[in-house]
């Protein structure tokens, strides 16, 4: 079918555009001038995800997109005034791309990007004020559990306890009993995540935090258990936990900077002590 559909796409292409087709070669689609679209480079830009339908559109849009692309280029490559401007900018382009394919690779062979921890939690320490939260993010325990489930005065007191024989007597309750658990007491979460389970009159933060951290909830089909163990709001400055990733992207960054800038003093004092830089006085 994949090949099929472009085949059919593009004889309905040709009659109307007028092309011509190299036909000794069966993986041509279209040429315009001295330009050729290959049947392969037409099925690298269609998904192979597509329904059949989806698929003849895609092909019959990208097939047209490329023609008019091809007019066009060759239209303007005839009639653009400044062609030395092009030229400067392909090859001020050119240059560009070429340094930072080198640096990249340079940056890839010779830098680690392993931050120890020492080092982000010094920089934390330092700037800690700088990373500020957008969102309410909470540490806990939460259940979701169908009203008519057994042991529900033991769940009571349970989700409402961090000990470890606590959790494991949750985990085996939760096995068979439980339609959601989530223990999240040694990570933060993003408020956002975990009231998604939640009922909607049980969404809000702040109403949460002002009523009690222990809060059930029932509806006719399920009870709710929230145990909030500690959160940070909005405004509040990042934990170090939640921050790292971005402290350690930071970190990466600056030695990244700093490299490239040691590579190209080196490279200049290498090209001096070899006389490859000369300068003239006017």
């Amino acid at each position: 079918m994949r090949l099929i559909i472009p085949i059919l796409v593009v004889s309905l292409l040709l009659v109307s555009c007028n092309s011509k087709l190299d036909v000794n070669n069966d993986n041509v689609i279209v040429k315009v001038g001295n330009k050729i679209l290959y049947k392969n480079e037409l099925d690298e830009n269609i998904s192979h995800e597509l329904s059949p339908e989806d698929s003849i559109l895609t092909a019959e849009h990208f097939i047209r997109t490329w023609i008019n692309d091809a007019l066009l280029y060759d239209v303007a490559s005839k009639n653009i005034a400044d062609k030395e401007q092009i030229e400067r900018l392909v090859n001020n382009y050119r240059k560009s791309l070429v340094i930072y394919q080198y640096q990249e690779q340079l940056i890839n062979e010779k830098l680690t990007k392993a931050i120890n921890e020492q080092a982000l939690l010094d920089y934390y320490q330092v700037n800690g004020d700088k990373f500020k939260l957008e969102t309410p993010l909470v540490k806990g325990i939460f259940l979701k559990i169908p009203v008519n489930a057994p042991q529900m005065n033991e769940i009571r007191t349970w989700y409402k306890s961090t000990a470890p024989d606590t959790r494991e007597k949750l985990e085996k309750y939760s096995l068979y009993n439980v339609v959601t658990y989530d223990y999240f007491v040694d990570q933060w979460m993003d408020f956002a995540q975990v009231a998604i389970n939640l009922p909607s009159d049980f969404r809000n933060i702040n109403a949460i935090l002002s009523n009690n951290k222990h809060i059930e909830r029932s509806d006719s089909s399920y009870c709710y258990f929230l145990n909030i163990t500690d959160y940070r709001l909005p405004g509040d400055d990042a934990p170090f936990e939640f921050a790292k990733a971005n402290i350690q992207e930071v970190l990466i960054n600056q030695q990244k900077i700093e490299f490239l800038k040691q590579t190209e003093e080196d490279l200049y004092q290498r090209a001096v002590k070899k006389g490859e830089i000369m300068f003239y006085n006017e």
